[in-house]
C-alpha cells in the first residue's frame, strides 16, 4: 500500500502506474498557500453562498425564510440546496487553483472506476439495510410505522437519488479528498492522514439533533469512527475514494429512501419512519456493519486491474 507523497515533479512522459490519489497532492501547482486559497474558496462557496442558496428555497417553497414550516420533500430540497455551491467551490480550486483535474480527487488513474464505487455501494447497503433497518426492527418493532403516501413517495424518489448522489460525492470529494491531500504536504503519516479528516468530518456534523439524543456515542461511532475514521482509512488502503463514494451513497441513500428517524437532521417521506432514535443500538450496528462491508468489498469483490495511469508530461509548470 503506496500512500506516501511523490516529491517535486515527474519526468516528461513517465507515468506512474502505482500512483495513489494522494500523491496527486503533488501533481501541478501543490504549493501549501494554494491549498489554504482553495480551502477558503470552498468554505465560502459551502458555508455563505450555500446558506443563501438554501434561504432562497426557503423562500421559494414556504413563502417565508423559517424551514421549519416546509413539508419533509420541501425541507430535504432546503438543506440540499447548499450542497450544489459546496460543489462548486471544490470544483473551481482544484480545478483553477491547482490546475488538476477534479477526478484526482478520486484516483491518480485515467478514469474512475465506477465498478468499484458500485462495490462499495453494494458492501454497504446490504448489512446497512438488515443489520441497521431489520435488526431495529426485531428489536423496536413498536418505533416502526409504513409510510401509507406512496404518491408522496414516488414524487421524492428520484429527487433524493439525484440530489443525495451530489451530497454524498461533494462531501467525498472535499473530506477525504481535497482535505486528506492536503494534510498529506504537512505530514505523509498513515495515522495522521485518517485522523485529520476524521475530526473534520465529525465537527460540522454536531450540530445534527441526533448528537442531543446519542451524546458522545453518537458523536464517536456515527461520525467520527464511521463514516469519518473508516471510509478514510479505505480510501488510504485503496489508493482511491472509489470506494467511500460508493458507500457514502448507500448509507445516506438508505437514510432517505428506507429508514428515516422522527427528528433527524435530514428529515424525509421515507418507506418507514422510526418514531426514537436508539444511540446505544446505533452504535453497536456500525461496529457489525463495517467487519461485513470489509468482507463483502474485500472478500466477495475483486478489485480490477487499475485502469490507464494518468500521464505527468502535463504536469510542469510552477508549483
Amino acid at each position: 500500500m503506496r500512500i506516501k507523497a511523490t516529491k517535486g515533479k515527474q519526468e516528461i512522459g513517465t507515468e506512474m502506474k502505482d500512483a495513489t490519489y494522494v500523491e496527486a497532492a503533488r501533481w501541478d501547482k501543490y504549493r501549501g498557500w494554494r491549498y489554504v486559497l482553495g480551502l477558503m474558496i470552498i468554505l465560502f462557496a459551502w458555508l455563505v453562498v450555500g446558506s443563501g442558496a438554501s434561504v432562497i428555497v426557503a423562500i421559494a417553497l414556504g413563502g417565508q425564510a423559517d424551514p421549519s414550516v416546509l413539508a419533509p420533500v420541501e425541507y430535504y430540497l432546503f438543506v440540499m440546496a447548499s450542497f450544489l455551491p459546496f460543489l462548486a467551490g471544490v470544483l473551481i480550486a482544484v480545478s483553477l487553483v491547482h490546475r488538476r483535474h477534479p477526478r484526482t480527487l478520486v484516483t491518480a488513474q485515467r478514469r474512475i472506476d465506477w465498478h468499484r464505487v458500485g462495490n462499495g455501494f453494494v458492501a454497504w447497503f446490504v448489512p446497512y439495510c438488515l443489520i441497521g433497518g431489520l435488526g431495529q426492527y426485531l428489536f423496536y418493532p413498536d418505533t416502526f410505522s409504513f409510510n401509507s403516501d406512496l404518491a408522496t413517495f414516488a414524487l421524492f424518489v428520484p429527487l433524493a437519488l439525484v440530489f443525495t448522489a451530489i451530497q454524498t460525492t461533494t462531501e467525498e470529494l472535499f473530506f477525504r479528498g481535497y482535505i486528506v491531500q492536503g494534510a498529506s504536504l504537512i505530514w505523509s503519516n498513515r495515522v495522521f492522514l485518517a485522523i485529520v479528516p476524521a475530526v473534520i468530518f465529525t465537527l460540522p456534523h454536531l450540530l445534527n439533533p441526533e448528537v442531543s439524543v446519542g451524546g458522545w456515542l453518537t458523536v464517536f461511532a456515527n461520525y467520527f469512527l464511521v463514516p469519518g475514521l473508516v471510509w478514510t482509512v479505505v480510501s488510504l488502503i485503496d489508493g482511491t475514494t472509489e470506494l467511500a463514494i460508493g458507500v457514502h451513497f448507500a448509507n445516506n441513500i438508505g437514510g432517505a429512501l428506507l429508514f428515516n428517524i422522527t427528528g433527524s437532521a435530514l428529515p424525509s417521506p421515507a418507506l418507514f419512519t422510526i418514531s426514537e432514535y436508539h444511540a446505544t443500538y446505533g452504535a453497536l450496528a456500525v461496529l457489525v456493519i463495517v467487519p461485513v462491508f470489509l468482507a463483502i468489498a474485500y472478500g466477495v469483490f475483486k478489485r480490477d486491474e487499475a485502469s490507464e495511469p494518468v500521464s505527468h508530461s502535463h504536469q510542469q509548470g510552477h508549483r
